[in-house]
């Protein structure tokens, strides 16, 4: 933080110290998010990934012992439908986690292929995009996976909005060629030139200073190389905050003499401060937005340490329960009598109670 000795700082040193302490804030947050990502990580693998596990192995169980049933001749015609649609959905949500024999399984039982299954999607897929988009998806193949589908598409609709920003960009930049800059525009660019100019300053002093090739001593030229590298991607986004830090570690500078400065030049420091200050921000919106997905969080919920906490409690009741229904539902399998019993109650429960706990208990 910048000192005025012993007079009150100016408000130039004032609005460049508030611009330094929300840069070091944000920081602070990114670094937060990226530890508490990492234990919850932690965390999953050891509370959901075993859930997890018993979950597949019961489904799998289920849905080889259905299989063995649909061998015989002792279930009805209602019965056997009711059976190999259970054992095709169980059979395939295993697959498209990678388990091959349960694909094999799903293409004996079911009447369309997982292949052709995929294939219907995917052309649904394509339809809907083409729908969006208004012009036909060209950039995917016709046998396009519904993955390569959905990057074209976006990529595309990243396009159409890309040369819509274009367009209007090019429209307020011909409207602003046309009128004379004004005093407050003018200040604003000479500033952002100083800003500019600013930075190419210090880092010159940097690399002038830091040239390993100048270094004869071996550590020491080591240290100068890690530290040049860090200036390097420093200079890259405009980071004022790390050259700064660099500059002091490198034992380059003075720590009062930026309050020394002219106001003007302050201001223009404070300025390449604001542009940290807003990238920061955006960073840390886009990783919260990543970890939510990552961790699937519901839409518009904060990624913190509540939040993720209670969708963790939510998954192991969600995973227990799941688990234990299919424990009850093995158990009915193992009997004929009992197998007929379930399979009936599957067919004749109304649709919105098997929505609640069919399938979707153990998906």
């Amino acid at each position: 933080m910048l000192q005025a000795g012993e007079l009150p700082p100016s408000p130039a040193v004032r609005a460049f110290n508030l611009q330094l302490t929300r840069v070091d804030k944000l920081k602070a947050q990114l670094a937060e998010l990226d530890a508490l990502a990492q234990s919850h990580r932690v965390e999953l693998h050891r509370w959901v990934a075993p859930l997890q596990q018993r979950q597949r192995e019961h489904m799998r169980e289920l849905a080889l012992g259905l299989a063995e049933h649909l061998q015989g001749k002792a279930l009805s015609r209602l019965q056997q439908e009711t059976a190999t649609e259970t054992l095709c959905r169980l059979a395939q949500t295993l697959a498209e986690e990678g388990d091959t024999a349960m694909a094999t399984l799903h293409d004996q039982h079911s009447r369309q292929t997982l292949a052709q299954k995929k294939q219907a999607a995917a052309d649904a897929l394509r339809a809907r995009l083409e729908d969006v988009l208004g012009e036909p998806l060209d950039a995917a193949g016709d046998d396009a996976s519904m993955e390569e589908l959905l990057r074209a598409g976006m990529a595309r609709l990243r396009e159409s909005q890309d040369e819509e920003q274009a367009r209007r960009q090019a429209k307020v930049k011909a409207r602003k060629a046309r009128q004379k800059p004004g005093t407050e525009q003018g200040k604003a660019q000479a500033q952002q030139t100083d800003a500019d100019t600013q930075l190419r300053t210090l880092f010159r002093q940097l690399a002038s200073a830091l040239h390993p090739d100048r270094e004869p001593d071996p550590q020491e030229r080591l240290r100068k190389t890690a530290l040049m590298s860090e200036a390097n991607a420093a200079y890259g986004r405009k980071d004022l905050v790390t050259l700064m830090q660099i500059q002091l570690r490198a034992e380059l500078a003075d720590p009062a003499a930026v309050s020394r400065m002219a106001d003007h030049k302050l201001a223009a420091l404070t300025l390449l401060l604001k542009q940290q200050v807003a990238d920061l921000e955006r960073e840390r919106a886009a990783r919260q937005q990543r970890l939510a997905g990552e961790f699937d969080l519901p839409p518009g919920q904060a990624t913190n340490p509540n939040t993720l906490k209670q969708h963790l409690l939510a998954q192991v009741d969600a995973l227990e329960s799941a688990v234990a229904q299919l424990e009850r539902d093995l158990a009915q399998v193992q009997e004929p009598a009992a197998l007929k019993r379930w399979l009936n109650q599957q067919r004749e429960a109304p649709r919105r109670v098997r929505a609640d706990r069919d399938l979707d208990d153990y998906f």
